[in-house]
């Protein structure tokens, strides 16, 4: 198991408590410092079952600035928001944890990150 972390993310924080609690095994990756690429986006997000734009920080001042809110959500778009996610990765949603069975959860709340130590 991985999870993607901010560390100054309260919500990473509380995944990460929990994660020692259940005395789970798992990777901690700082996505800021080790940015993942397009393709471990891609990945992940055919592990979590969504689209580039469903992982989306869209409050973010990058976001803003780059008017992410206003991009098409089809998939003739995919590959620039997935270009957007690895070019700043503060847009990626955290924390993100890959399950050991090939899925993956957007670890936001303490029953999703029960959901994935329980896969």
């Amino acid at each position: 198991m991985e999870i993607w972390i901010n560390p100054a993310c309260s919500k990473c924080r509380s995944a990460i408590s929990l994660l020692d609690a259940e005395g789970a095994d798992y990777t901690v990756r700082r996505y800021l410092e080790d940015v993942p690429s397009e393709d471990e986006i891609r990945a992940v997000l055919t592990r979590l079952g969504l689209e580039p734009w469903d992982i989306t920080r869209t409050q973010e001042a990058v976001a803003k600035e780059l008017g992410v809110k206003g991009w098409p959500r089809d998939e003739a778009s995919r590959d620039r928001w997935i270009a957007a996610l690895a070019e700043h990765p503060k847009l990626i949603q955290r924390p993100i944890i890959t399950a050991d069975d090939g899925t993956a959860v957007v670890g936001r709340t303490d029953e999703a990150v029960r959901d994935a130590l329980s896969r």
